[in-house]
């Protein structure tokens, strides 16, 4: 679990809890989360460890990861409740998500996850932008270096050097090896001093900017 903030991570976010509890399917909003409401990266991963245990669901976990995401877009609640309130969205988010538990994870199950995304456990509404945050709080293993699964977004790959890959080509829409080639780059970039061999370091880098090759 991580506790305070990564290098050069930005302020928490605002998310108002109630608001978005009213906002979604009965029992999806996880409950004592966003208590104080800000939530920053440390909370999230907080989540996904009571995810892991079983103590919230796939649906739950969701809810968290996309309030942190969308942070203070007046839509970002209804949008998710419309996301989980889907015939067998909480099925299908269980079954692209599960692969995540173990604690031992290689890249090859980081890319099945990715794939289950789109196309057996593609659930409407949810794109890359947003499953990738899915995939990183809930497979992310602190301290371990080599490959993790990390965010990838508009802003992300519109910062990425052609050296991480096509993934800087696009906006949406990345295919699953894209997103692979861009994870082992950010696995390189970790070994930098500066990124303490922490992958995703190297995203919240690029997030804000602070990349430079």
């Amino acid at each position: 679990m991580l506790h305070g903030a990564l290098p050069g991570e930005p302020e928490p976010i605002t998310v108002d809890g109630p608001r978005w509890a009213a906002a979604l399917p009965s029992g999806a909003w996880p409950a004592d989360f966003a208590s104080t409401g800000k939530v920053s990266r440390s909370e999230v991963f907080a989540l996904a460890e009571r995810w892991r245990a079983r103590h919230v669901s796939s649906a739950q976990f969701t809810a968290g990861v996309l309030a942190w995401g969308h942070g203070i877009r007046g839509y970002g609640p209804f949008r998710t409740g419309r996301i989980l309130a889907q015939e067998k969205a909480a099925e299908r988010l269980e079954a692209a998500l599960a692969g995540l538990r173990p604690r031992a994870l290689t890249p090859a199950v980081l890319e099945d996850c990715y794939e289950r995304f789109t196309t057996t456990a593609k659930v409407t509404g949810l794109g890359a932008a947003f499953f990738t945050k899915l995939l990183y709080f809930a497979g992310y293993r602190r301290g371990e270096g080599g490959i993790q699964p990390l965010i990838l977004d508009r802003v992300v790959a519109s910062r990425l050097p052609a050296s991480a890959g096509p993934a800087g080509k696009y906006r949406t829409g990345w295919w699953a090896g894209t997103w692979s080639a861009y994870l082992r780059w950010a696995a390189d970039q970790a070994a930098r001093p500066e990124f303490g061999g922490e992958p995703d370091h190297v995203e919240v880098a690029l997030f804000t900017g602070a990349w430079t090759p």
